[in-house]
């Protein structure tokens, strides 16, 4: 007698015991693409309207070249600047008790929150040469009525000068600003879940503190890291609201793609804003297929790991 197993029963098993797999597949996939895969086939079918040469001939010039530098240089400083700050962050928000830690803690989670809109708004408030920042930060005396009058004073003054708004910096703030809590958010479970019993057998075997960071903890948390620098970048590459109040939108200067694409759309040159929506497209795929397998990577050596 055959001892086969049917290839129904088979996959029955494979797919569990609860019933129903068919039909939340199906209605997994129509809602994910009428969500997702029919606009961005969309958009790639009438960027394909223009051809090659017609591509290459709206993403050359150079107001489009600066705006990708921007966009995508600024988003990346920033990025690295949440990954160290937010790993900091997330450190003290689960090994430290003080008072005000919940307080802290739910602080992270305010620009979740808070309408990009007003982030920017806040932002370029705050740091303005009368406001709270900005002040400290312009030595010309604005804040108390007094400006230099003497040559020579005003040549210190523009070299002292350190300006935030309408500036690739202000750019870099917004974008930090906005970023910070995907890294934390995404840091912080695993970081609970990694118990200190593995650290002081660590520290009974001789290790050093900076032997027990980079070799116990850090191999742990590879994963959680590169998850929350994606998002981050991610997320900073698509931001538009926070930004467009700080950055000025200078040309050549302060533009990011984003804003670029709702210049082209107030022009009615949709051929140029489809040609930059389908461009954005394509390297914001590559840049995530290319973090998913560096996070593979990581857990795949963290499962090596003894």
């Amino acid at each position: 007698m055959s001892t086969s197993i049917p290839i129904h029963r088979r996959w029955r098993s494979r797919l569990g015991i609860l019933p129903g797999f068919g039909l939340s597949l199906g209605i997994t996939v129509t809602w994910l693409s009428v969500l997702v895969l029919i606009p961005l086939a969309a958009l790639f079918i009438h960027a394909s309207g223009l051809g090659l040469s017609g591509l290459w001939a709206k993403l050359s010039t150079p107001r489009v070249i600066h705006a990708f530098q921007v966009t995508f240089g600024v988003s990346l400083v920033a990025a690295v600047v949440n990954l160290v700050f937010g790993l900091l962050t997330a450190w003290v928000l689960v090994r430290y008790r003080f008072p005000g830690r919940r307080f802290f803690d739910a602080i992270v989670d305010l620009p979740f929150a808070l309408p990009t809109a007003v982030a920017g708004i806040s932002l370029t408030a705050l740091f303005a040469p009368n406001g709270w920042i900005g002040g400290w930060l312009d030595p010309s005396g604005l804040v108390l009525g007094v400006r230099p009058t003497d040559q020579a004073l005003w040549q210190w003054y523009d070299y002292l000068r350190f300006e935030v708004n309408y500036t690739q910096f202000g750019i870099g703030v917004a974008l930090t600003f906005i970023g910070l809590p995907f890294v934390i958010r995404t840091v912080q479970p695993v970081l609970e879940e990694i118990s200190k019993d593995t650290e002081e057998a660590a520290a009974c075997l001789g290790a050093n503190r900076w032997q027990i960071i980079f070799r116990v903890i850090l191999p742990e948390l590879l994963p959680a890291i590169i998850t929350g620098f994606a998002l981050a970048f991610a997320r900073a590459i698509g931001e538009y609201g926070s930004v467009v109040f700080i950055s000025g939108s200078k040309y050549l200067q302060t533009e990011i793609v984003p804003h670029l694409i709702i210049i082209k759309l107030e022009e009615y040159d949709y051929q140029g804003a489809t040609a930059l929506g389908a461009a954005m497209l394509v390297v914001s795929f590559i840049m995530l297929l290319t973090v998913n397998f560096l996070q593979r990577w990581a857990e795949r050596r963290a499962g090596d790991r003894p």
